[in-house]
């Protein structure tokens, strides 16, 4: 066993002190060329792989799965954690002190004075505390821009309803939908110059109420439109199938034979 690898399989040190003690070598003039070569930035494309590949994991109920995922998550954390590490900014103790406190702070009703709260309040008592302590500077700031829109839709609902800004409950949300949905219809019809901007902020109103109702029957819309997708992109690979093996083209049916062999499909799923 070569000296390196023996340090790092050292029985003395925690599984955590052992990965972060790997990182530094692999960073090191010691370890490997491509590990030295990275940056912050060119690690991103891993973080939102390694990320995706968890959340997919736990989608498909493959938690078997789940414990290689995580830690192949948590590598790319120690991987920035180290290149912060060698320019002198800060450690991973550090990061991990961070969290720690923060917790402890944002948890005053386990922490501080004992409360039993149900959990919309703790969600709602969480964004209070990020504006209250000078975490953020609004109740809506925080959210990265580059988070996708469905996503984002959520939170800002979610953020806004700690604040009591939200619909008392689905129903009124159903009204919202359909309210936006007459206005594209309206847009439709319009010979407005600007009909296709209009269109466009008609749309984006409806995915936004739609957004809100998912959360207030508590689905994650994201997670329900890749489901979709997903359903989808199955059914139409199976169509595909079925008319090659008629020797055929999707141009030799009609629309109302497509449709016929879509519900079929939908009838056998």
């Amino acid at each position: 066993m070569s000296d390196l690898k023996a340090r790092v399989l050292d029985e003395n040190l925690t599984p955590f002190e052992r990965l972060t003690l790997l990182m530094q070598i692999l960073r090191s003039t010691e370890g490997c060329s491509w590990d030295r070569k990275q940056t912050h930035r060119s690690l991103l494309p891993y973080l939102i792989e390694e990320t995706y590949e968890v959340i997919e994991t736990i989608e498909s109920g493959r938690l078997v799965d789940l414990k290689e995922e995580l830690g192949d998550l948590l590598c790319q954390i120690v991987f920035h954690a180290q290149l912060a590490h060698e320019r002198g900014e800060f450690h991973i103790n550090d990061t991990i002190n961070l969290l720690v406190d923060k917790l402890i702070r944002r948890h005053p009703h386990i922490f501080g004075e004992k409360r039993d709260l149900d959990p919309q309040e703790v969600r709602d008592q969480w964004e209070r505390i990020k504006v209250q302590s000078g975490e953020k500077e609004s109740v809506l700031s925080g959210l990265p821009r580059s988070m996708p829109a469905l996503t984002m839709a959520f939170r800002v609902g979610e953020k806004a309803g700690g604040y009591g800004f939200d619909w008392a409950e689905s129903g009124e949300v159903i009204e919202k939908v359909e309210e936006e949905l007459a206005e594209i219809q309206q847009e439709l019809v319009s010979h407005s110059p600007d009909r296709k901007d209009r269109l466009e902020n008609e749309i984006g109103d409806m995915l936004f109420a739609v957004a809100s109702l998912a959360r207030k029957l508590g689905i994650d819309p994201e997670m329900a439109l890749k489901r979709a997708l997903d359903k989808f992109c199955r059914r139409f690979g199976h169509m595909a199938d079925r008319i090659r093996n008629q020797g055929a083209e999707f141009e030799d049916y009609t629309i109302e034979q497509l449709e016929e062999m879509w519900q079929q499909l939908k009838r056998r799923d």
